[in-house]
């Protein structure tokens, strides 16, 4: 008689696909409502108290400009690509993040949400 093949979970372990799917419904709301709350807002760029992003996009340009004269500049990509860089951390660097007031209750739910479902993804990835 042959023998029934075992049928494999979450994460290769026999068993706990429920607990993995619950898990992973409860850290899913849990990140949905802590993340409404919170606010995301930008401020100008400065440096040494000028406005500074003008001048981060000057090696965007540069690059731009030595690509479509040679689309093989090396030279350009590396400007072009160091241009993106320091945009993309100009505009990180700039964020402002604000958790809105709310209850305590609110909160422990939030958290406890997140935590709880985390807590049973990581259980449900091991051997039963």
């Amino acid at each position: 008689m042959p023998e029934k093949p075992i049928v494999r979970g979450a994460g290769g372990t026999p068993g706990g696909i429920g607990e993995f799917l619950a898990g992973l419904a409860m850290s899913v709301a849990g990140a949905y409502l802590l993340t409404s709350r919170v606010i995301v807002t930008s401020s100008f760029w400065s440096w040494w108290g000028f406005n500074g992003f003008g001048l981060s996009l000057l090696p965007v340009l540069v690059g731009i400009g030595m690509l479509f004269f040679n689309g093989r500049s090396v030279l350009g990509w590396l400007l072009l690509f160091t241009g993106a860089v320091i945009i993309g951390a100009g505009i990180l660097m700039n964020l402002s993040i604000y958790f809105q007031p709310t209850s305590l209750f609110n909160t422990l739910v939030m958290m406890g949400l997140l935590a709880g479902g985390i807590g049973l993804i990581a259980r449900a990835v091991q051997a039963h």
